[in-house]
């Protein structure tokens, strides 16, 4: 009997998803192809007929906020619009938000893998940086008019971003994370001429 339309589509995206998660608690390298397909409640068998390799699903993993429509709500009580002229500080807010902070299991997975990716194969380092250069994108569109280096300044608010939370996160001192996450919340902010001070 023939699975049922959407099946494949369906898999694939349980296999994601457990990726996801897994990468995000403990990394690139600790994690195996076996681990990835119990944790979505499949055989490893099934992993080829989706993917090429262990950093080809990777690739798929690095969505985030600002590539994939469905991370809208990951993380509660953040939104994003993407469509909205003012998305580059909500994107700053979101990123820097206490939520995504506390969430590690539906991080960014550009917040949980950087050491991990530095050490991996061209294909991985590649995903990374296109899903890097599309933040960018993002922020550089919203940036205030005036701004004259719109591409240089959109990527020091994107390594704000991602460098604030992995050092809050390589902290033990609760209040000093906390402090770390808003100093780099109101200089990228300050950087993208949106001068916000919204707490959390």
């Amino acid at each position: 009997m023939p699975y049922p339309a959407g099946h494949r589509e369906e898999v694939r995206k349980r296999i994601v998803e457990s990726a996801r998660r897994l990468f995000n608690r403990r990394g690139f390298e600790s994690v195996s192809i076996d681990s990835i397909m119990a944790e979505a409640g499949l055989t490893r068998g099934g992993f080829y007929n989706y993917f090429e390799s262990k950093s080809d699903l990777y690739a798929e993993t690095l969505g985030c906020f600002f590539t994939d429509p469905n991370w809208k709500s990951r993380w509660k009580g953040v939104q994003v619009n993407l469509a909205s002229d003012d998305a580059g500080p909500q994107i700053v807010r979101a990123y820097l938000s206490r939520q995504h902070f506390d969430d590690v299991e539906n991080s960014c997975p550009m917040t949980a893998l950087p050491s991990d990716v530095a050490r991996s194969d061209e294909r991985v380092k590649t995903a990374f940086e296109t899903v890097f250069q599309a933040m960018v994108a993002l922020l550089g569109r919203n940036l205030k008019s005036g701004n004259r280096r719109r591409e240089e300044t959109a990527m020091a608010i994107a390594a704000l971003c991602i460098g604030g939370m992995v050092v809050a996160r390589s902290m033990n001192n609760r209040d000093l994370a906390d402090r770390l996450r808003e100093a780099a919340k109101d200089v990228a902010l300050t950087l993208g001429g949106w001068n916000g001070k919204r707490r959390g």
